[in-house]
């Protein structure tokens, strides 16, 4: 009987515990959210509170007391008053999860608060955009139906555009042309730009290894190119259905992302196994962050230097974790139009209105399958294919051009870009049920309408 009883007690114990930090995710996800939907996309709390972190798998989090004070822009969430998580808001810098009570990090040092002067497109302002046909609107029209209300698409936003020119777009309502949305992985498509940006600077380069002080071990071996094709061989579980997993720890329970991810082990050799890894995303960052830290604010300042200012990007807002390191791996927001213009530089092949922005090669780098990511799936930091969560593997993803690449998002967000079609295309949205949004079928028939 003691032993049985000391088994149970044990049990007790462990479940007690594995649900204490489970609650300290779901407040710190449900603070984090709000504030970015809240103070970065500037949409009401009720509206958020609505859907973002209440639908369908969301319904647990409705048990989260949340508070949201306007006057200090911070959201402060809690499991029955217990595990309290907060995001705080900062011009500039969007929402950053604070840990431990108190302030957010003094960033003395944070990009100017004006926003990012504003570029043309290359073809002519959007206001004066050339409407699509007629077929094409009903494909839009489409994207926004909810065939299934058990398994709901909640599209917000999509923009098609062709030769540089918005063909057509649409936005649900509550949602425009200017509000910047989650990313999520699309962030990370954005992060290769700006290590191209800093290649081209001739501050990094894709073969430099040695990346981090504390790799004193076979992790030396790790290069920055491995990083971004995602065969670092670093022991990172990237498991949404687990909430315990190293990606939602490490977004969601964690104030130094990097730190968290670097200090994983080796399990493969480096540049040998390929594993998708948000991890390896939050490493990039703070490889940048060391190359510039000898200049004050150049970190900081680095997105809209050199990305968001010279392609326009107004709404765009890349945001840092508690350590100061930006969450490269998922924390971008942008309009659809400003995702749009990132899918068109590199459909110009890093050039925007004749200014080079990357560097001669770095697209074409860039987009070079990962031999190890198997059937061109995946290159430095863009997809190759759609995954089958996006329709990948269907009919309608085999009809998809062979030169078409993509950066792909949680909850349905896709950038699709076909250079032999001259067409950039981006949907948004908040697709709880993976499936619910199929990318195959919907680039398929806008390609059909644009023949």
């Amino acid at each position: 009987m003691c032993a049985a009883a000391a088994i149970l007690l044990l049990a007790a114990v462990w479940a007690a515990a594995r649900l204490s930090r489970i609650a300290a995710i779901g407040s710190a996800y449900k603070a984090k959210v709000l504030a970015s939907a809240v103070f970065v996309s500037g949409r009401t709390p009720d509206s958020a509170l609505a859907e973002d972190v209440s639908a369908e798998k969301y319904r647990i989090l409705r048990l989260f007391r949340v508070n949201v004070d306007a006057g200090r822009r911070r959201v402060t969430c809690s499991w029955f008053g217990l595990r309290r998580r907060t995001a705080v808001f900062r011009r500039g810098l969007g929402a950053t999860l604070i840990f431990g009570g108190g302030d957010a990090p003094d960033l003395s040092a944070a990009p100017p608060a004006r926003p990012p002067r504003l570029q043309p497109w290359p073809q002519g302002d959007p206001e004066d955009a050339v409407a699509g046909p007629a077929r094409l609107g009903r494909v839009l029209e489409a994207a926004f139906a909810e065939p299934d209300p058990r398994r709901q698409r909640r599209t917000r936003a999509v923009v098609v555009v062709r030769d540089g020119r918005i063909a057509a777009e649409r936005y649900a309502g509550g949602f425009s042309a200017h509000t910047p949305l989650a990313g999520w992985s699309m962030s990370k498509s954005a992060l290769s730009a700006l290590v191209g940006a800093l290649v081209g600077e001739e501050r990094l380069s894709p073969e430099r290894r040695e990346l981090l002080p504390q790799w004193r071990d076979a992790r030396r071996g790790i290069s920055l190119d491995d990083l971004l094709r995602m065969r670092s061989g670093l022991d990172f579980s990237e498991v949404y259905s687990d909430l315990l997993s190293d990606v939602t720890r490490m977004l969601f329970a964690c104030g130094d992302t990097a730190a968290y991810a670097a200090a994983k082990p080796l399990r493969h050799a480096p540049g040998t196994h390929w594993a998708y890894a948000s991890g390896t995303s939050n490493i990039i960052s703070a490889v940048m962050r060391r190359e510039l830290e000898r200049r004050p604010g150049a970190y900081l300042d680095l997105p809209r230097r050199a990305l968001f200012e010279p392609v326009g990007m107004g709404t765009a807002v890349l945001e840092p974790d508690a350590a100061g390191t930006f969450v490269g791996s998922s924390f971008m927001y942008a309009s659809a139009r400003d995702w749009a213009r990132l899918g068109l530089l590199y459909l110009q092949d890093g050039v925007w209105n004749g200014r080079r922005v990357l560097p001669p090669g770095w697209v074409a780098y860039s987009l070079t399958p990962t031999p190890q990511s198997g059937d061109k799936l995946y290159a430095a930091h863009w997809w190759r294919r759609l995954s089958r969560e996006f329709g990948g593997g269907t009919d309608a993803a085999r009809r998809i051009p062979e030169d078409a690449f993509f950066a792909m998002g949680h909850e349905g967000q896709v950038l699709s870009v076909v250079p032999s079609r001259r067409l950039v295309a981006v949907r948004l949205g908040l697709s709880v049920h993976g499936d619910a949004w199929n990318h195959a079928e919907f680039l398929t028939g806008v390609l059909d309408a644009l023949d």
